[in-house]
This record gives structure tokens, sequence and C-alpha cells, in this order.
């Protein structure tokens, strides 16, 4: 089984691919894991939110980036926002905005 992952626009493509060259790197090669075995990699790569939504949990040198996705049918899953965490808190805006587009597209 394969798993495609795509973006819920070209904005969070492009905020996706802005990160920091280490961080993407990780972000890719996390991305690359979820289409070979599925998103329920775990800690340290993906985590639940809660409520259908899951973060890809990516470091580098330069920081910490986060992108937020769901599941929204079999083998398919949409990341619906990118940050990069200046804290270890994740950003409250953050969660409402992917929230926000998850139940945009579940709808």
């Amino acid at each position: 089984m394969v798993w495609q992952v795509s973006f819920y626009n070209n904005k969070v493509r492009k905020e996706t691919l802005g990160l920091p060259a280490s961080i993407l790197a990780n972000l890719i090669r996390i991305i690359d894991l979820i289409e070979e075995f599925g998103p329920n990699l775990g800690l340290p790569h993906t985590a639940p939110m809660g409520n259908g939504l899951f973060e890809i949990r990516a470091k580098g040198p330069e920081g910490i980036g986060r992108s937020f996705f769901c599941i929204v049918k079999e083998e398919q899953v949409v990341i619906l926002h990118t940050i990069q965490k200046k804290t270890q808190k994740t950003p409250k805006g953050a969660l409402t905005v992917a929230r926000k587009r998850m139940k945009d597209i579940k709808s």
C-alpha cells in the first residue's frame, strides 16, 4: 500500500518548502516514510494532536518545524499548515488554522 501526501493548497506548499534547509530535509524524509509506511509512524516522527489532526515533527540545526495533517481517505494524507516553531509550545493560532482547514476538506 502506497500513501499519497498532498498539500491543502499552493500557499501551504510554499510555506512548507520555505522552511530552512535542514528542517525541510528532515520533513521530506518523514514524508517519504509516511508514503511508504503510512502516517502512524509515532514519535519522534509524527504525533496525534486530537480529533483526527496529526503533526509531522521535523528538526534541524535551524530549529523545529511542524506540519499539521489529516487523513482524508484511505492512503491519502493532506498537509494543512506548516510552521517553524519559536518556542516549545505549539502556537494556538497554528492549531486553529489547521483544524479549520481540516473541517473544510472533510465536510
